[in-house]
């Protein structure tokens, strides 16, 4: 009996009303109402603006993507152009380089060309002041010769002929 009383102190005859039978076609009815009402809001609102954002993201993953390749097409272009440049560059510093070494050759030749005739004139003159230093040489000796020879054959106690002993030494030069 105890347990009667609380059921009707709580409102009725079982614990759990949601499966009192006698309830559920009412329950299935509020059911249905509900899941139709969520439908209708998910469908016309909800649901319109989620595919409009994601829509709205496709296309701008898609124009990015677009926007990347160009830039890459253009990146490609950039690099192209920059090793054609470089190239040019390398080439035309070895022009230079070239002609700079070319032309270095040439004056480093016409400084050559130039030192050898000094050389060549310089030794022309040391040859010549040599021929007239031996030359004078010899004929300082030939006097010493001479002037030694005289003083010899006086000092011998002879008569010293000039013309005997100017041949004699001639003689003795030759070889």
């Amino acid at each position: 009996m105890a347990s009667n009383t609380q059921e009707a102190a709580h409102g009725g005859g079982s614990a759990m009303p949601q499966l009192d039978f006698s309830t559920f076609g009412n329950q299935i009815f509020w059911l249905a109402v509900a899941l139709v009402v969520i439908y209708l809001i998910l469908s016309r609102v909800a649901l319109p603006r989620i595919a409009a954002v994601l829509a709205e993201r496709q296309g701008t993953i898609t124009n990015d993507l677009a926007a990347a390749e160009d830039l890459k097409a253009k990146a490609v272009e950039a690099e192209n152009a920059y090793n054609k440049a470089l190239a040019d560059a390398r080439a035309e510093a070895q022009r230079i380089a070239a002609e700079a070494r070319a032309e270095i050759q040439a004056d480093l030749n016409e400084a050559i060309a130039k030192a050898d005739a000094q050389i060549a004139d310089k030794a022309a003159e040391s040859e010549k002041a040599i021929a007239e230093i031996k030359a004078g040489a010899l004929e300082s000796v030939k006097t010493v010769a001479n002037d030694t020879a005289e003083a010899l054959v006086a000092a011998l106690g002879g008569k010293a002929d000039a013309k005997a002993i100017s041949a004699a030494v001639d003689e003795r030069m030759k070889g």
